[in-house]
């Protein structure tokens, strides 16, 4: 391979990696000399240092890391500060919804209405903000209680949890009714 090549892959394999990696390491995968891998990188560090880019080079107890510049810190953590935007998947949704509407609810009671294992939704919305830890029920094993948050009013535009949409009756049955019914074929299917 060329020089050029080598310099952009052992770019990629820094950038993509994340955290330091040993010379030896890079040199085995691209099958060079370690001391053309560490000429590699000093050449890279060089050229991110000259032209003041955004990104240096760090070496580490031995081994090399992509990092930023400390000039530009301040900046970095403007934009770590600004809100997230999330993606509400179906499952995520609907975890919400149970949540929402039978607060406060646990794991289990989730688990029941939904008929899988909820620990990954319900984290993500802790993550999100969405819900909370709202304590703990007086039962055996003392399970965690789970309720919205303030955010999960402000996302939802709602000022309070009395301006959620109700379901009708009739609707609330149909719904149960074919719970049930998928219920049953999962049940017959097995």
């Amino acid at each position: 391979m060329e020089r050029q090549e080598l310099c952009s892959i052992v770019e990629g394999i820094l950038f993509t990696m994340g955290d330091s990696v040993e010379p030896e390491k890079i040199a085995n995968a691209l099958e060079i000399e370690k001391d053309e891998v560490i000429s590699i990188l000093d050449e890279l560090s060089e050229t991110y240092e000259k032209e003041n880019r955004g990104m240096r080079i760090t070496k580490l107890d031995g081994a090399y890391q992509m990092c930023t510049p400390p000039s530009i810190y301040e900046h970095l953590i403007k934009i770590a500060k600004q809100p997230k935007r999330y993606a509400l998947t179906d499952t995520l949704l609907e975890t919400l919804s149970i949540i929402a509407y039978k607060q406060p609810v646990t794991k289990a009671e989730i688990e029941k209405i939904r008929g899988v294992s909820c620990d990954h939704a319900v984290s993500r919305l802790v993550e999100f903000q969405l819900v909370e830890e709202i304590g703990r029920m007086d039962a055996p094993g003392r399970p965690m209680l789970f309720g919205t948050t303030e955010q999960f009013l402000r996302s939802f535009g709602v000022t309070s949890l009395e301006e959620l949409p109700t379901l009708n009756p009739v609707q609330v049955e149909e719904f149960k009714q074919a719970a049930e019914e998928e219920a049953t074929h999962l049940t017959v299917g097995v």
